[in-house]
């Protein structure tokens, strides 16, 4: 079978299985969900090997350090991802809620009810357990899903793969509901991105270079976000210890996800007593700091601080490495200002202990996510009590920010009555 013929036969199972899906029981989901946790929490031995092999072969192929950890399916991952499966199961289903309902005059209610999208096509890279958060959260919004991991991953998805298809016959569901494409031809994705018959919508997860190729060839919608040069401001009032912790998180608790800090804003009156300090904290881990003058006079004086001038691209950067830009601001207008034009509309933070300055940020940061003395790696969707993220997007039409269950449905006009006319 070529390549179009095995995406249409996918494409088909998909759409077959997204009715039986859509009429599915909350209980059968929450029993498919909660098999699947206790499913990944006994095959350690069996995901380690996939995984290794991937591990092995991207090592020999030259990827760089963080592309690699990417890959790494570590108990702690696995954990997580069982978590996020019971989480899914104990949360409230959104499918067939019926909300807004009012009376009108002429006698008919009117209300919108929650529905599933029906098949959303999948496009990741690296990280392996995307498989389980997509594949869980596709179970539970009543979808069905077509996923096309990374080759670099593809013995791990397939792994994760074949445990999401016991779960769901466990439960008496499809096991087309959740399919992995498994070629690592890159015709897949064409063809993927362009069965609008089959897919409702594609959202794509991994590096720039890819989500931009989906966005100009696909013919279904897409919900993306292109990259996350995310920020962190100080403000001229703010915790100095609390402001340390918070900005080491931010950067390097670990580099390459999307939610880490890129850009650094710290007011005037903030930086000669926080940037020699975070200037320190960044040198005995190796960040380098990209800064402009008036930042630099004070880092530069840090020792074995790796500091250079910032250029104009730095400010619209995201690095997914140990530097981060750093510059100065004289006000929270200010910054705001600056992350507006530059930031890719991700997650953006301000540290302050002034009340008023903290709601202005809120209200003006044009962001998925904006936060007020907290770290910018908590823009996740486990971390929002989602139980687990599709994606984040910085789309601002159905979606933003963490796609969780409601995300991944959209919601109809019903109109109840009893032999009403119109007039």
């Amino acid at each position: 079978m070529d390549i179009k013929d095995y995406m249409h036969t996918l494409g088909q199972q998909a759409r077959v299985a997204a009715t039986a899906m859509a009429r599915a029981s909350t209980r059968a989901k929450n029993d498919a969900l909660s098999e699947l946790a206790r499913l990944l929490l006994g095959a350690g031995t069996t995901l380690a090997e996939a995984n290794a092999r991937d591990i092995a072969a991207a090592e020999a192929a030259g990827l760089s350090a963080p592309m690699v950890d990417r890959l790494r399916l570590t108990e702690k991952v696995i954990a997580t991802m069982a978590e996020g499966c019971d989480q899914l199961a104990a949360m409230p289903d959104p499918v067939g809620e019926i909300t807004g309902v009012k009376r009108r005059p002429t006698g008919i209610s009117v209300g919108q009810m929650r529905v599933p999208l029906g098949v959303f096509g999948m496009i990741y890279e690296s990280r392996p357990n995307v498989t389980i958060e997509a594949a869980s959260l596709a179970i539970k919004s009543g979808n069905a899903c077509i996923l096309r991991g990374g080759s670099e991953a593809i013995q791990s998805n397939l792994a994760l793969w074949k445990l999401v298809g016991q779960a769901l016959e466990s439960a008496g569901l499809p096991v087309e509901a959740v399919q992995l494409v498994e070629t690592t031809d890159r015709a897949a994705v064409g063809e993927l991105i362009t069965m609008p018959t089959f897919v409702d919508v594609i959202i794509p997860r991994g590096g720039k270079g890819l989500i931009e190729r989906i966005s100009r060839e696909a013919k279904v919608p897409v919900i993306k976000h292109l990259d996350g040069n995310c920020h962190t401001y100080v403000d001229a009032e703010f915790d100095l210890e609390k402001a340390l912790v918070v900005t080491e998180n931010a950067k390097t608790q670990k580099y390459s996800p999307c939610n880490a800090t890129e850009s650094l804003l710290v007011h005037e009156q903030a930086a000669a007593s926080f940037l020699p300090r975070i200037g320190a904290i960044f040198a005995a881990k190796g960040v380098e700091m990209r800064c402009d003058a008036a930042s630099k006079s004070i880092l530069a004086t840090v020792p074995g601080a790796n500091v250079v001038d910032a250029t104009e691209e730095d400010w619209s950067t995201e690095y997914l490495a140990p530097i981060i830009s750093v510059k100065l601001v004289g006000s929270v207008t200010e910054a705001i200002a600056h992350i507006n034009l530059y930031s890719s509309h991700h997650t953006d933070a301000i540290l302050t202990t002034n009340h008023p300055n903290a709601m202005q940020f809120l209200r003006e940061v044009d962001s998925s996510s904006v936060m007020v003395n907290a770290s910018t790696r908590f823009a996740d969707g486990f971390e929002y009590g989602l139980g687990a993220e599709i994606g984040i997007s910085t789309d601002k039409i159905h979606a933003r920010g963490p796609v969780g269950l409601e995300g991944l449905t959209s919601q109809k006009w019903v109109v109840l009555g009893d032999g009403h006319v119109r007039g």
